[in-house]
């Protein structure tokens, strides 16, 4: 998994129930683009992340689509 600095994380739920997570990386902690990433989700909490499978990078979002 390879990010840079503005991708989004996105963290599909694991229950019927719940919703995915987005987060704006703002931190690529590994070298070349490797985990960990320090992440900020909507809420303004920031968490180092070490993606599990549940998770894919995707480019970041154009600002007049969110």
């Amino acid at each position: 998994m390879k990010a840079t600095v503005g991708d989004r994380l996105h963290v599909h739920s694991k229950h019927v129930d719940e919703i995915d997570r987005y987060a704006e990386i703002v931190e690529v902690r590994g070298q070349e683009g490797d985990p960990p990433y320090l992440v900020r989700y909507s809420d303004g909490h920031e968490s180092l992340v070490f993606p599990g499978g549940d998770c894919e990078i995707e480019p970041p979002r154009p600002r007049s689509a969110e």
